[in-house]
């Protein structure tokens, strides 16, 4: 391969690409603001400020009991409630304000208390939610459920309301038409733990109000990285997924443009140097690899600096996927030139791909919360491992072997795109 022409080659590509400062723009500048975006979005609580779903609590009962869980969900950490009206949180929930609305109908805690044995039907506790924010309801439902059973079983056992339902439960239960060896255990199991509860209001008990039913456990959230000073940044995967799109386009249009020059007889004059179809190829693939690099760089270098990315693992890994992505990115861009008919006909084509392949491949969110089938399908899918490689190396803090597959793989992209570049590359529109 004479490398005098394929330096001026990729010289010429390079000094087009920069003089136009348009492309310049829209190839560093636009990537990095959307990542900024995304990142805002994805990147998790900050230090001292833990996120909360805001949940609008309506008390139509006002009982002990539903007065126990609207104080008990105020204290939760993980909620921000306020209590409406019932035709205000709906409205709230209509408009998108909130997301979840719990409305505590009257007579509910009357009810539970005899539910709790199964004495009496279970009362209704109505939820009126956003249909977007459907995670954010089964969330709700779970921590009420905790502050439910809280507030009845304390209120049951101990509270005024509470000795008034054990009292009509076992009048209920002795008059019942259950087995008698099931009815003298239930009159026994409510007639001990009215007992108990006596001698707490009294005073010969060690606590003077009791707390009724708790989780029986505590959590311990611990997020896992590869090294215990290493702090998830949502901008690292954000930046990588925007970075690998614009340079995904940034190809295509390289490819777009080889068509144009094709439709002006430029390349039949660069056949006459002579210059072969594997000295161009070679030549566009290089300067589009540098030009993907440059994009990817920059991109990570203002996450870097602004906020506060870092690459934890391998720095070596770091740069071997960013090469291989980049080499990747330039290699489709010859086979949309090698396969594209027209300009016109490529770009409509490339747009879709592009989109599709960076929707897939997790680059705008990330691909756990893809169905199980679409996570095992996007495996194909070359952008998934430019940004599973990308992550590993910087929030995940994994080593250098931990980059090799991932380079491997987008390597193999690379050669499937760059040969059939090579083999349907034609000098002349057909």
């Amino acid at each position: 391969m004479p490398f005098i022409p394929l330096i001026a080659m990729v010289r010429k590509d390079l000094v087009i690409f920069f003089s136009e400062r348009r492309s310049v723009i829209v190839s560093f500048v636009v990537p990095i603001a959307i990542a900024s975006f995304f990142g805002v979005l994805f990147s998790g609580p900050t230090a001292g400020h833990q996120p909360r779903i805001a949940v609008a609590i309506v008390d139509q009962d006002g009982s002990a009991i539903s007065q126990a869980i609207v104080s008990g969900a105020r204290a939760d950490a993980t909620l921000a409630v306020a209590t409406p009206t019932a035709d205000a949180a709906r409205e709230s929930v209509k408009r998108g304000k909130i997301g979840v609305a719990v409305i505590i109908p009257t007579g509910f805690g009357d009810a539970a208390g005899h539910a709790l044995f199964g004495a009496g039907e279970k009362p209704v506790l109505a939820f009126a939610y956003d249909p977007s924010h459907t995670a954010e309801l089964a969330m709700v439902r779970g921590i009420l459920t905790q502050h439910v059973m809280q507030a009845v079983s304390a209120e049951v056992f101990g509270g005024a309301q509470g000795q008034q339902i054990l009292t009509q439960t076992l009048a209920q239960v002795r008059s019942s038409s259950m087995a008698d060896e099931d009815k003298r255990a239930l009159i026994q199991l409510m007639s001990a733990a009215q007992s108990f509860y006596d001698r707490q209001r009294t005073g010969a008990g060690s606590s003077a109000r009791p707390r009724g039913l708790t989780m029986p456990y505590t959590a311990n959230e611990e997020p896992i990285t590869a090294g215990s000073n290493i702090a998830y940044n949502g901008y690292a995967h954000s930046f990588g997924g925007m970075a690998i799109q614009f340079l995904l386009f940034a190809m295509a249009n390289l490819g777009i443009e080889m068509l144009v020059e094709r439709e002006r007889g430029l390349w039949n004059r660069l056949r006459s140097a002579p210059v072969s179809k594997t000295t161009l190829l070679a030549g566009k693939a290089a300067s589009g690899t540098i030009i993907s690099l440059a994009i990817l760089l920059v991109a990570f270098a203002f996450a870097i600096v602004v906020f506060r990315v870092r690459i934890h693992g391998s720095v070596a890994g770091f740069l071997g996927v960013s090469i291989a992505c980049a080499f990747m990115a330039s290699t489709f861009g010859l086979l949309v030139a090698a396969l594209g008919n027209s300009p016109a006909t490529a770009r409509g084509v490339t747009t879709l791909a592009v989109l599709m392949m960076v929707m897939l491949g997790g680059a705008w969110v990330p691909t756990f919360i893809f169905p199980e089938w679409l996570q095992q399908f996007t495996v194909v899918i070359p952008v998934r491992w430019a940004v599973d490689g990308l992550d590993a190396m910087t929030w995940r803090g994994l080593g250098f072997a931990s980059a090799l597959a991932p380079m491997g793989v987008l390597l193999a992209f690379a050669g499937i795109f760059g040969g059939l570049a090579l083999t349907r590359f034609r000098w002349q529109q057909e």
